[in-house]
C-alpha cells in the first residue's frame, strides 16, 4: 500500500468514525429526552397520587365520623314536624316567645342524604336566645342554623328577635 492509500484510509477511517460518534450521539441524545420526558410524567403521576393520599387521609376522619354518628334512615313526611316539634319545645323551654313558625319543603339535592327544613321568629332575653341556639346547632344530630337573622325587638329594648331557619339531615327509608 502506498502512501496515498493509507492516508485515504486513514481519513475515510476518521470521518467514518465521526459519523458512528455522531449517530450514537443523535441515539443517546433522543434516548435521553424519552427518559427525562417519562420521569417528568412518572414524577406528576407521583404527586396526584400523594396530593389524593393527603386528600383521602383527610376525608377519612370525616367518613369515620359519620359511620360511627349517622342515624336510622326515616320517614320523609315525619322528619319535619318532628323537627318543628323540638325547635319550638327547646325555644319555649327556654322562655322565648314563638310567633310565625313555618315548615318549609325538603331538599333533596343529595345522592343520599335529604333535609328538612323548618324557619321559626322567635324574640326573648340576649341569654336564652343564645343558649336556645347552641341548642339547635347539633353536628351530632345532623341539625345545623343555616340562616339567622338578629334585630332589637321594637317594643322592649331588653328583648331580641330572631329568624331562625334549621335544617336537619335525614337519610330517607326506601321502602
Amino acid at each position: 500500500m502506498n502512501d496515498r492509500e493509507k492516508k485515504l484510509l486513514i481519513g475515510l477511517g476518521v470521518a467514518l468514525f465521526g459519523v458512528a460518534n455522531l449517530g450514537a450521539f443523535k441515539y443517546f441524545e433522543t434516548t435521553q429526552k424519552k427518559v427525562v420526558k417519562q420521569i417528568q410524567q412518572h414524577e406528576q403521576t407521583l404527586e396526584i397520587a400523594q396530593f389524593a393520599r393527603e386528600q383521602s387521609n383527610a376525608v377519612q376522619g370525616e367518613i369515620e365520623w359519620l359511620e360511627k354518628n349517622q342515624k336510622d334512615p326515616k320517614e320523609a313526611e315525619l322528619v319535619p314536624s318532628e323537627l318543628e316539634k323540638f325547635v319550638t319545645g327547646r325555644a319555649a323551654a327556654a322562655g322565648l316567645t314563638l310567633t310565625r313558625p313555618k315548615i318549609l319543603d325538603n331538599r333533596t339535592d343529595g345522592a343520599f342524604f335529604e333535609r328538612a327544613r323548618f324557619q321559626i321568629s322567635v324574640s326573648g332575653k340576649e341569654e336564652a336566645l343564645y343558649r336556645w341556639l347552641t341548642e339547635l346547632q347539633s353536628p351530632k344530630d345532623f341539625r345545623a342554623i343555616t340562616a339567622l337573622r338578629l334585630s332589637p325587638n321594637r317594643e322592649d329594648d331588653t328583648l331580641i328577635d330572631a329568624v331562625v331557619q334549621v335544617e336537619e339531615w335525614f337519610q330517607p327509608k326506601v321502602p
